[in-house]
């Protein structure tokens, strides 16, 4: 019978067919062994299985069971005893196989429960008959033949629905997680497809923490792997991805190649994640923050564009005549001695610099400034009332109407429908 790589563990369910057993154990040369078998099948498995194992597996354990045909006794049992068993031995996701050759169908069903967590494979010896392709394997004079699949394959289809699910609703490191666990599990051709999607999805997490570099490596890498798998076929909706998440690749590259000290693309994308908290996340709270923090960032590009001016170090002569007393007397920093533009500060240098923007910003005073109380007065501004919805709500469509910007032309996440 031939031998294949050495197996991390293998769970053998056993009752009473020696040769069998030696035969898959001789196989697959586990680093580690674990019978599960009725109590008076232990000294069978002393007397006619160890002795003939070719390569003695570093670690040894066995289940036994008081009833091999009642699957909830079995399952009582295994659920109890394999677990530990397992952490003890150190066994990750895809490190165990199953041997269900001599399992009941009690055996086979709570074995399969128990063990579908960190199980990559279920093999079994049965029975040859006439006129199967497979040749015959003699185990003990009897004609057999060598089964094996993994459930995972099929299990998976389901676990993607959810890793997409939890993708969708913007828990992408909780999404990338689970991806990662299906590539252990699966089988060696869909490992690729699988690792993309996890690469994918903390590309994402890294892009909502605003870590652009490590977020574009990833979407590059997954945007390759992901459009290999589509000319195999991939999963349904695959195709349909990839586009969005090309785009996204692109801008972040501009974001990430900008060598400018201002970069003009932040301020989309900070607009585009206080959209995701306001719409997806309904966390007006962080919404406000971000876009108060956005409405800065255009702020803050269209001063370097018309003067360099650098808002966190301005030089009070860069500014226009009717502004330089005032940012000497009110804008200085006492801590590093550093001229300062705050916020409304910022719109009245480029109001007196003819820049729409900041004279747009002033027309709609009288609208900002309650918006921007509120955003001062929350928990995560400067005071301890909570944003309301619509206050968020507000002030995000005024940053729109003041800036120009459509919410079209704001970096957009995909969709992963799988």
């Amino acid at each position: 019978m031939a031998h294949e790589q050495p197996t991390k563990v293998l769970l053998v369910a056993f009752t009473g067919d020696a040769a069998a057993a030696v035969a898959v154990i001789n196989r697959l040369q586990p680093e580690a062994l674990c019978f599960v078998l009725p109590e008076s099948a232990k000294t069978l498995v002393e007397s006619a299985v160890q002795p003939h194992i070719e390569h003695m597996p570093r670690r040894w354990d066995w289940v036994p069971l008081a009833d091999m045909l009642d699957m909830t006794a079995c399952h009582r049992v295994l659920a109890g005893a394999l677990p530990d068993l397992l952490k003890t031995w150190e066994v990750h996701p895809g490190d165990l196989v199953l041997d269900l050759t001599g399992a009941t169908p009690a055996m086979a069903g709570a074995l399969t429960l128990v063990a579908l967590p960190t199980s990559s494979r279920t093999v079994a010896l049965l029975p040859w008959i006439e006129g199967q392709e497979d040749e015959p394997i003699a185990i003990d004079g009897r004609p057999m033949r060598w089964v094996q699949g993994n459930l995972w394959d099929d299990v998976a289809l389901v676990s993607r629905h959810e890793a997409a699910e939890l993708f969708n609703r913007g828990m992408y490191a909780a999404a990338a997680r689970l991806f990662r666990e299906i590539e252990t599990r699966v089988s060696g051709g869909q490992k690729p497809t699988y690792r993309a999607f996890a690469d994918l999805a903390e590309g994402y997490e890294f892009w909502e923490r605003f870590h652009y570099r490590q977020a574009w490596d990833k979407l590059k890498t997954a945007a390759k792997a992901l459009e290999m798998a589509s000319l195999w076929g991939g999963p349904p909706g695959l195709k349909a991805v990839l586009p969005p998440i090309n785009a996204n690749a692109s801008f972040l590259e501009k974001l990430v190649l900008d060598p400018a000290d201002v970069k003009e693309s932040l301020a989309l994308d900070v607009l585009a994640h206080a959209g995701r908290r306001l719409h997806a996340s309904h966390d007006p709270e962080a919404a406000m923050t971000a876009m108060v923090r956005a409405l800065e960032a255009f702020a803050q590009k269209q001063l370097f564009k018309q003067q360099k001016i650098k808002t966190w170090d301005v030089r009070p002569e860069q500014l226009p005549p009717a502004l330089q007393d005032i940012c000497r007397t009110s804008w200085l920093d006492d801590l590093d001695g550093k001229y300062k533009l705050p916020l409304h500060g910022q719109f009245r240098v480029l109001a007196a610099l003819g820049d729409p923007l900041g004279q747009a910003f002033l027309r709609e005073w009288p609208t900002m400034k309650p918006l921007l109380d509120a955003a001062n007065h929350g928990v995560l501004g400067h005071g301890f009332e909570p944003v309301k919805q619509e206050r968020a709500q507000q002030l995000y469509d005024v940053i729109l109407k003041l800036t120009g910007v459509s919410e079209s032309s704001l970096p957009k996440f995909p969709t992963l429908t799988l």
